[in-house]
């Protein structure tokens, strides 16, 4: 069964399980998921058309990816009690700066924050943490961390669109600020209280070798990693979640209007979404763990450039209800699979600094993401146009991945 497996890797690390777990759904405070139901009321108060709005995002986003490459590699560097509470802290002010804004200039500052404490550092530090310290188990690991984000996409807008309507979305940002502070802080700290022993048999794994990932590799430095063929035919594979699926989300509005949907129909299956990411979650844990990151990561493309298809070419909006599903399953398989793949391919060692390099191009890849449907939007391209494009990009990445992951790597030197 696929949940006993899960039963017993909860009962063996139940307290760092949940910390990867919360780190994700905290994330959710700068991810585009949630920051894109502040957008109509944000481009309502200042008046904002949709390229700006949407240029002010990316800058935001890139913002945050060039300064992620210096950021994220301080995981290696510092005690994780100490390096998650500054990120929580960081959280806390990039939510209550929210409430200030009073013009574009400091918006873009203000995305910035949110994208670079919350999609950036949250995130690293929950599936860093469980990609490094889980050697028996880590796809599953990974998989559990992975469920904040779908919990927190079929929770998070809901109440975001309800506050705004209460309150408003400067105070709704507020709002989280308090409750981040509330409960962030406690969480972590109870969480990571065995974090020395933990860490302790993590240094001894190192010393003695005794990492069991399928792969075997010696642990791989940043430089290394950018001297392998294989990284660089993984890229577009890579990078074709945050870009494609981070597209889809922010321009929902905009595919629903132009094919006579109704705004609720689109944004109410986001639970239908979330609920078969969740499911793959757990499914590709298990996969993982028996037959590696490498073997699943291969078929994640697939349900992707079908969901493209499907909701380019699709009029009618029953068709809606497949192209979640096929999203959800994309976006399950993928970011556990690929968030296990770095380990297997590179270590554990150096991990946080690897990622981060990773992580630093799948920011970009999310900035400018919606920026190209936008400007295609703008020029007249229709939606099936653009969608049959999406799909045929992530076809080529599939195969660049299936290549890449074929190639047996030389001899390395440190």
């Amino acid at each position: 069964m696929f949940i006993d497996p899960y039963k017993r890797l909860i009962a063996r690390s139940p307290h760092l399980l949940g910390f990867g777990f919360l780190m994700v759904l905290y994330s959710g405070i700068g991810q585009t998921f949630f920051v894109g139901v502040f957008g109509p009321a944000i481009q309502e108060e200042f008046s904002l058309t949709h390229t700006a709005w949407g240029s002010i995002y990316m800058i935001g986003t890139l913002a945050s990816a060039v300064l992620f490459i210096w950021s994220g590699p301080l995981i290696d560097r510092y005690r994780l009690p100490g390096f998650t509470l500054a990120v929580c802290a960081f959280m806390v002010v990039a939510c209550a700066y929210m409430p200030f804004v009073s013009g574009p200039i400091m918006l873009v500052f203000g995305i910035f924050l949110l994208r670079h404490a919350g999609q950036g550092l949250a995130r690293h530090v929950g599936t860093i943490s469980m990609g490094r310290y889980f050697d028996r188990g880590r796809g599953r690991a990974l998989a559990i961390a992975a469920l904040g984000q779908p919990i927190g996409e079929a929770m998070l807008p809901f109440l975001a669109v309800t506050a705004i309507a209460a309150v408003g979305w400067r105070w709704t940002y507020g709002g989280v600020a308090v409750i981040l502070a509330l409960f962030s802080f406690p969480t972590v700290v109870w969480l990571l209280r065995g974090y020395d022993q933990f860490h302790k048999k993590y240094l001894e794994s190192i010393r003695s070798g005794s990492d069991s990932i399928k792969s075997n590799v010696v642990s791989w430095t940043r430089k290394m990693v950018l001297r392998d063929t294989r990284f660089y035919l993984l890229l577009p594979a890579i990078v074709a979640t945050p870009m494609v699926a981070t597209a889809f989300f922010f321009h929902h509005l905009n595919i629903a209007e132009v094919k006579q949907w109704d705004a609720s129909w689109i944004t109410g299956n986001y639970l239908l979404y979330a609920g078969t990411s969740i499911f793959t979650n757990v499914i590709a844990g298990s996969f993982i763990d028996r037959f590696s990151a490498r073997k699943v990561f291969q078929y994640t493309m697939f349900p992707l450039a079908l969901a493209a298809l499907t909701i380019g070419i699709a009029d009618n909006h029953l068709w809606v209800l497949l192209y979640m599903v096929l999203l959800g399953l994309h976006v399950g398989f993928s970011q556990t699979s690929g968030s296990a793949l770095m380990p297997e391919l590179y270590g554990v060692e150096h991990l946080g600094s690897v990622k981060s390099m990773v992580s630093v191009l799948a920011v970009l890849s999310s900035a400018v993401g919606p920026v190209i449907i936008g400007m295609f939007i703008d020029r007249g391209f229709s939606i099936q146009t653009i969608c049959v494009l999406i799909a045929s990009y992530v076809v080529f990445a599939n195969m660049l991945l299936v290549v890449a992951l074929r190639i047996v790597p030389s001899s390395i030197e440190q």
